[in-house]
């Protein structure tokens, strides 16, 4: 018996362990030690990194991280629902539209829920969800496509740069209640930011933009899963 007692809080050690590796590392957990949870939580914090990895002190989330999680999500026939925290200042574009697809085609219920901030292209993540929500105090600030780095100003690049932003745009409209000339006009705006060419967003504003469904918090968004998840089994 004493065998049997040390083998299972050894067990026990080990997924408290992989518990915190899953938090430390990828900020995300599917089942706690104490329970098992049919709801996978992702979340989505600090700047999108995608192929050029940014310094060591920024607090990042790695596209190639979320990748697996998501397919896992899919594949898993233990996940029923996901939820996906975000307090992100955006990032990598090509990175975020990805993760935002991978995200809106994934054929079990899901839930985003912004925290903080979700600016720039953590707004197409936030709407990728079948149903979202953005805490009073967030907020979300929409702006021109930016670039970094040596520019060449030929047509070209500034064609595909407009032809990146139109990707933005579109996505936000397909996968929102937003109207297209809403966006456009909140992203060219001149007058919001006095150092800056753009609009910011609060919680009940983001709401009436038709970017977010509704605002709330954790309860609201947990248990809004909850019952697309039971609609889905019924």
């Amino acid at each position: 018996m004493k065998v049997k007692e040390k083998d299972a809080e050894k067990n026990r050690e080990n997924e408290g362990q992989e518990a915190q590796d899953l938090i430390k590392e990828l900020g995300m957990l599917t089942a706690g030690t104490d329970f098992k949870s049919d709801i996978c939580y992702i979340t989505v914090i600090g700047s999108i990194e995608g192929h050029t990895a940014l310094p060591a002190d920024n607090k990042t989330t790695k596209y190639e991280h979320l990748i697996p999680q998501l397919i896992a999500v899919e594949e898993n026939p233990e996940i029923k629902g996901l939820l996906v925290i975000l307090n992100t200042v955006g990032g990598d574009v090509e990175a975020g539209l990805a993760l935002s697809e991978m995200i809106a085609t994934v054929s079990k219920p899901s839930v985003s829920l912004v925290l903080g901030g979700g600016h720039s292209i953590g707004i197409p993540l936030a709407a990728a969800t079948d149903y979202s929500f953005i805490a009073r105090t967030a907020t979300m600030t929409l702006h021109p496509i930016r670039t970094t780095g040596l520019v060449i100003t030929s047509e070209t690049t500034f064609d595909y740069m407009r032809k990146t932003q139109e990707r933005v745009i579109d996505f936000i409209v397909d996968h929102s209640r937003a109207e297209r000339e809403r966006i456009v006009k909140l992203i060219n705006c001149s007058d919001n930011m006095s150092n800056d060419v753009g609009t910011i967003l609060f919680g009940r504003e983001a709401v009436e933009a038709g970017i977010i469904d509704e605002e709330g918090g954790l309860k609201h968004a947990v248990r809004e899963l909850r019952r697309r998840i039971e609609k889905t089994i019924d």
